[in-house]
């Protein structure tokens, strides 16, 4: 949104592109380094999810209690559009939730018992990927129209914190609520 807003469209589907391409990487390393460990230990898999949903649930708090308009972002500098692309893959695999929701996240969808958990990753991780893209895409078309409106409108920032938060506090509840009675 921040290069969309400040260098234009082109920018922000340059930058939806990169962490797209950085989206597909742990895709793959998920796919194949997650799965085996899923194979050979049911237990693993539990804490695994439990430790999402936990996640899932500090930063539902997080986002529910922030109140704060953050006037601090950093101002956009101009630069190609290949040097944006770049970047952004790069922003995507050094990004600790990106990390934490291929890691965390995606395994709740995963049944072993269903087999193909590598197949399954793939697929899961895929659509992740391909829905973030398209959406990022959206958020990149309309961010040069909203964004003047947005930075005028502070209260904005502050309720979609809100929501987020009320949503990731559900999500993370359920799951853990979910994996917590289906062992008893």
């Amino acid at each position: 949104m921040a290069r969309s807003i400040g260098q234009g469209q082109q920018a922000g589907i340059a930058a939806a592109g990169g962490m797209a391409v950085g989206s597909f990487v742990y895709v793959l390393a998920t796919a194949f380094g997650l799965a085996a460990i899923f194979i050979y230990s049911p237990l693993a898999f539990m804490l695994l999810k439990l430790a999402g949903a936990a996640y899932l649930l500090y930063l539902g708090w997080l986002y529910l209690f922030s109140n704060k308009h953050d006037d601090s972002k950093p101002r956009v500098t101009l630069m190609p559009i290949p040097r944006i692309f770049a970047q952004s893959i790069v922003v995507e695999l050094t990004n600790p939730k990106t990390a934490l929701f291929f890691i965390a996240f995606l395994p709740q969808f995963i049944k072993p018992e269903s087999g193909a958990v590598i197949g399954q990753f793939a697929v899961l991780g895929m659509m992740y990927a391909l829905i973030a893209f398209i959406c990022d895409v959206c958020v990149a078309l309309l961010a040069g129209k909203l964004g003047k409106w947005l930075t005028r409108h502070p209260a904005f920032e502050i309720w979609q914190n809100r929501l987020s938060g009320g949503l990731l506090l559900s999500l993370g509840s359920f799951i853990a609520v979910d994996e917590l009675v289906s062992r008893s």
